[in-house]
């Protein structure tokens, strides 16, 4: 057994606790659970201390004993270690006294934060002898599995509605995956991945990989906390499709406390979710701990999951945490796509306009209090998502090559300024 095997200990059932093999599996077989990696966090506190991580390369690997790879990554070895901003002017637009950007729309390769939860499923099916991956996505979880799999020389097949944004279909078939667009939403293709899971025995990285795939998301955490000065910060926002990046950001703090990196404290964590699919945040303002399914209609696209798997688990984070969920419809996330671009240069995709546009309305009502810092995830590119503000930006003004005109348009520009 490697030395890296050794710091996972087995699959557990995050319900009735029975232990699996460390294979390609996802559900408990006694009550259907869903499977998640338990760890030796003893062990991986004797080797994972601070000067240990800050002594390896700046990507998520430097926290590799958590997570769950045996030997040495084999995919998306430079994924992570994204920025972390100081957002003055927009926390002064905000109101809030210090706010922070964690800003994975520049992480390698793909540009949003799917590249770290597929480095670790396409590393971890490697190891497990898969020649073939697979995907079901709303856009950027295609996009990473076809960039990842092509440098690491795997076979993919990536399944997504058959109308997502052209960008995000681009990015997918530029790498040479095989493409398949269903007529469905969401939920539809899931539901077909299952199946053709079961019958050919590829590597579905949210599928049968998914206790390894989600792991993932926590070194978002880590990095974050590392970026702080080893510490959890007061208040995350996070944007919730599945739910699986905010239970998975709170178990990395959690994580970090355990192996002793950073003092206890209490973090709280908020859900953010597009009005047109807002399941989770539904059942979060009514108090209830269960979700009624809902039928997408939002531009937020990679947010629109209407059966989202971890909304239970992120319901119960967030009533941990005493934390809450809050929502935002289609212009409110196009206002907020702006806000940020025009206070702090970051171009997000509408997820991120969901993210700032929620943590608006909660440092608003008084749930993050304003005297408070706060971090917003910001999860994928603009770029792949231009069709949403396209229109919404206004549009250039046309002057011939004449010094005189362009006086007269500065002239016209102060005029309506003042």
């Amino acid at each position: 057994m490697s030395e890296q095997h050794r710091y996972m200990k087995a699959l557990k059932c995050r319900e009735c606790g029975r232990e699996y093999p460390l294979a390609a599996t996802h559900v408990c077989e006694f009550d259907f659970g869903p499977l998640e990696v338990a760890y030796d966090y003893d062990r991986i506190k004797k080797s994972l201390t601070r000067a240990a991580i800050e002594s390896r390369p700046a990507s998520m690997w430097r926290y590799r004993e958590l997570l769950p790879i045996e030997k040495e990554p084999t995919v998306g070895r430079q994924v992570g270690f994204t920025p972390l901003i100081k957002a003055d002017r927009l926390a002064r637009r905000l109101g809030i006294r210090e706010l922070w950007i964690k800003n994975d729309a520049v992480n390698y390769p793909t540009l949003s934060f799917k590249d770290r939860v597929v480095s670790v499923a396409l590393s971890r099916a490697k190891e497990l002898g898969f020649e073939t991956v697979a995907c079901a996505s709303t856009g950027n979880l295609a996009n990473s599995v076809a960039a990842n799999a092509a440098s690491a020389g795997l076979k993919s097949y990536v399944f997504i509605p058959s109308d997502l944004e052209q960008g995000k279909i681009l990015n997918s078939l530029i790498y040479g995956a095989s493409v398949i667009g269903i007529r469905g939403h969401y939920d539809e293709v899931n539901r077909l991945c299952a199946e053709i899971a079961g019958k050919f025995g590829w590597a579905f990285v949210n599928v049968n990989m998914r206790p390894y795939y989600a792991e993932g998301s926590k070194s978002m955490a880590y990095e974050i906390a590392e970026q702080l000065g080893w510490k959890a910060p007061q208040h995350t926002i996070i944007p919730m499709a599945s739910g699986s990046l905010l239970t998975k950001i709170h178990k990395g703090y959690q994580e970090l406390v355990k192996v002793g990196l950073i003092p206890e404290s209490h973090p709280k964590v908020y859900g953010a979710q597009a009005t047109g699919c807002s399941p989770i945040s539904t059942a979060q303002k009514a108090g209830l701990d269960f979700f009624k399914p809902v039928k997408p209609d939002t531009i937020a696209k990679s947010l629109a999951i209407g059966t989202p798997a971890d909304g239970f688990y992120a319901l119960k984070v967030m009533r941990e945490t005493n934390a809450a969920a809050e929502d935002v419809n289609d212009d409110e996330i196009r206002d907020a796509i702006r806000l940020l671009a025009e206070t702090e240069g970051i171009f997000a995709e509408t997820a991120g306009g969901v993210t700032l546009g929620a943590a608006k309305k909660l440092i608003e009502c008084g749930k993050i209090p304003k005297e408070d810092s706060a971090v917003i995830c910001i999860t994928g590119n603009g770029l792949k998502t231009l069709d949403a503000v396209s229109g919404h930006c206004g549009k250039p003004r046309e002057i011939k090559p004449s010094l005189r005109e362009f006086e007269a348009l500065l002239t016209q520009e102060e005029s309506a300024r003042a």
